[in-house]
């Protein structure tokens, strides 16, 4: 009989188990006190699987899936509603690259606005973005979810489309194993997800506090919407927009990058290895012959067969890999190394001379403003990958040479 390579972070009664991909990688106490607390709300089950790169997050744990009965809970989904990764393999190869790749840097950087507020949102927008909201039916679709929300601000999504935002979100140039160029980013639905998650968070409190059933959460970030509720359809109708929005803005970010590098590389072509995944996002699933509300809050979908992206750190190798379709997992992998030191820590623990060592080899900003992100803040990668072996296989190994922080 084979041993489960997960272990018992929590079995308690009144409460679901709580299932972890964690062997060789440390999970802190605040996690470990999270997840008690999802673990036991009505409605979760049949049990919590939680990734390697898992570490406490705002509302719920990052790291972790969680399957719902016949609920949503919308501070586990979070508010970088669809957030995710892009990737594509080019016909371009290393030794194509110029011996410097600060203007290549330059070049994407003058074409995909990045960081928070004002500057990272377009001044006026391509001609390519205003088709693709055009072609995309997603204004429309927010038209309608405004009119049934008048307080959500929706003044944003279209100076934000095409834009990176701050934070962990990246840009990177990669090499893979056999020495071809790759392009990989990292972002999610901006501040239009944000405001969709964070009005609603507060919402789904105001109804608990309504409900007369007789419902406990510990901790009102936890509370939920029910199926059969007015607003659980309103909710799952707002998500899975900003979720379409998520992936629009990659694929949109995705063709200027790209358009950046032809006007400063030589010719090159894409193949047919692509990868556009969201790893913060609820959908329905069927898993052990049950309809499921599944919310990955940091975490990969990985049925068998399935391409999947698992970045590293700014300077650390990140990973093309395939499903293993693990059921215990809820076919799920982790979504990339996972924080070890909080913002606040990293700041306070990591130099500037470290920083510039670790990232030695990438054409990156080397600054006190990115400290937070520098590869110490970060599990190590290859630790991670290990504590997953049986929930994914590496298909590519990749390798920035470029990394453009918002």
């Amino acid at each position: 009989m084979n041993t489960p390579s997960y272990e018992l972070l929590h079995a308690e009664q009144g409460s679901v188990p709580v299932k972890a991909w964690v062997r060789g990688v440390p999970v802190d106490e605040g996690a470990r006190r999270q997840l008690r607390n999802i673990a036991a709300l009505p409605h979760v089950g049949p049990w919590v699987a939680v990734m390697p790169d898992v570490h406490l997050g705002k509302g719920a744990t990052v790291g972790s899936v969680v399957p719902t009965r016949g609920a949503i809970i919308p501070a586990a989904v979070g508010v970088d509603l669809g957030c995710g990764m892009a990737a594509v393999r080019t016909t371009l190869r290393a030794e194509q690259l110029p011996d410097s790749l600060a203007a290549l840097r330059s070049a994407i950087e003058r074409v995909v606005p990045v960081g928070n507020g004002r500057g990272g949102e377009h001044r006026k927008r391509p001609d390519r973005i205003d088709t693709r909201l055009a072609q995309s039916g997603l204004a429309a679709q927010l038209d309608r979810i405004h009119d049934k929300h008048r307080k959500l601000r929706t003044d944003k999504f279209d100076k934000q489309m095409g834009t990176l935002g701050g934070g962990n979100h990246f840009i990177e140039v990669c090499l893979d194993e056999a020495g071809f160029v790759w392009v990989m980013l990292h972002s999610g639905s901006r501040g239009t997800g944000n405001l969709i998650g964070s009005y609603f968070i507060e919402l789904a409190r105001r109804e608990l506090e309504k409900r007369v059933l007789g419902f406990h959460v510990p901790d009102r970030d936890l509370a939920f919407f029910l199926e059969g509720e007015p607003l659980f359809d309103d909710y799952v109708e707002a998500v899975s927009w900003a979720q379409d929005y998520a992936r629009h803005n990659r694929e949109a970010m995705m063709e200027r990058v790209l358009h950046a590098m032809r006007a400063q590389l030589p010719k090159f072509q894409l193949e047919k290895t692509a990868v556009n995944c969201h790893h913060n996002y609820v959908q329905r699933e069927e898993h052990f012959d049950e309809s499921l509300w599944v919310t990955r809050k940091g975490a990969v979908s990985a049925r068998a067969g399935e391409l999947g992206i698992i970045p590293g750190s700014m300077g650390a190798r990140s990973y093309i890999v395939r499903g293993k379709g693990n059921a215990d997992s809820f076919h799920s992998c982790s979504h990339g190394a996972g924080r070890v030191l909080s913002r606040t820590q990293a700041r306070q623990q990591i130099t500037l001379k470290q920083h510039r060592e670790a990232t030695a080899h990438v054409e990156c900003r080397k600054d006190a403003a990115v400290i937070d992100e520098s590869p110490a803040a970060y599990k190590p990668i290859e630790a991670v990958m290990a504590a997953q072996a049986d929930l994914v296989e590496v298909v590519h190994t990749l390798r920035q040479v470029v990394c453009i922080k918002g």
